[in-house]
């Protein structure tokens, strides 16, 4: 649904975005990731034909962004990190306003605005002006605007920047009502936004993509170590586990040990010969992973010269 390739964009000598290159399958909520000035807004404006490429192409529900933009817009609904509201009109009149601008047609346009209304939740407030809604409800006007045309493809740049506890709950449940329905992207620089809302992440850091896959796969693909997390009956003693070959590190947690690997085949093949010998039960028996905190704030420090 989305297919970005070697998208570059440069101001200057400044190279705000360098060659990076990840898909999105349909229905899927994809979150992009990264710090302040990492490069996810300038991406976010080429995907919807804000701003072209220096390099590179985007693709979008399999129209190029750059060559058929009209076509690719009517595929896309953009909600960006300042929604574009008219405080002074109402809530369905604004609604409606887009809806025609989006060239939604007239007889099907009150069908339109009032299903966006009701997926935003906004139907309590409707009539009354923007200008008096609170911040969260203004996110909502912005996502409703965004889903009027029923588009293929939602790209939202921090939706729930400057709100409450309760406001960012109620927008990451909205955002995880438009799966399926809908291929979503959504901008961010908050961890729990991506954990809690999305199918698959990329991560963008300086410009350059870092990381891109499902969150199993991240996790999978960049975990710190390779080991395990051991408990058993009754509890082995590190020492004894040190002498095992191909064990690199064994450290005491919980009521178990974790378990770092030097050869992890022959790791693996010695502590079980070790485990039967010795006759302890194995409570539980689990890989070690890092989380998805774990890795971005690896990335993002390895790029600052930090840790490796």
């Amino acid at each position: 649904m989305i297919e970005v390739n070697n998208l570059t964009r440069k101001y200057g000598e400044k190279v705000a975005v360098n060659k990076i290159s990840f898909s999105v399958e349909k229905g899927k909520i994809w979150g992009f990731l990264g710090p302040n000035g990492a490069g996810k807004t300038t991406t976010m404006r080429i995907l919807t034909g804000y701003l072209p490429p220096t390099e590179g192409s985007a693709k979008v529900a399999g129209f190029d962004i750059t060559k058929e933009p009209l076509k690719a817009k009517k595929h896309i609904g953009y909600l960006p990190e300042i929604p574009p509201l008219y405080n002074e009109m109402t809530v369905k009149g604004y609604v409606n306003f887009v809806a025609e601008l989006k060239g939604v047609p007239s007889k099907e346009r009150k069908k339109a605005v009032s299903q966006a209304i009701e997926k935003a939740g906004l139907s309590n407030v409707a009539g009354r002006l923007i200008k008096n809604l609170s911040k969260g409800y203004r996110q909502r006007v912005g996502i409703a605007q965004a889903i009027v045309n029923n588009p293929d493809i939602l790209i939202l740049d921090e939706p729930t920047i400057g709100l409450d506890p309760a406001q960012i709950i109620e927008i990451r449940e909205l955002i995880k009502s438009l799966k399926g329905e809908h291929t979503v992207i959504l901008s961010t620089h908050i961890l729990p936004e991506v954990t809690q809302t999305c199918d698959g992440v990329v991560i963008i850091n300086e410009g350059q993509l870092r990381a891109s896959g499902t969150l199993e796969e991240i996790q999978e693909r960049f975990s710190e170590e390779s080991g395990i997390y051991l408990e058993t009956e009754p509890s082995p003693v590190v020492e004894e586990l040190m002498n095992i070959e191909g064990i690199k590190e064994v450290v005491s947690s919980e009521k178990g040990v974790k378990i770092f690997w030097d050869d992890e085949e022959k790791g693996n093949k010695n502590l079980n010969e070790f485990i039967r010998t010795k006759g302890l039960n194995i409570n539980e028996w689990k890989r070690l992973t890092s989380t998805l905190e774990d890795i971005y704030l690896k990335i993002v420090a390895s790029d600052k010269g930090g840790v490796k």
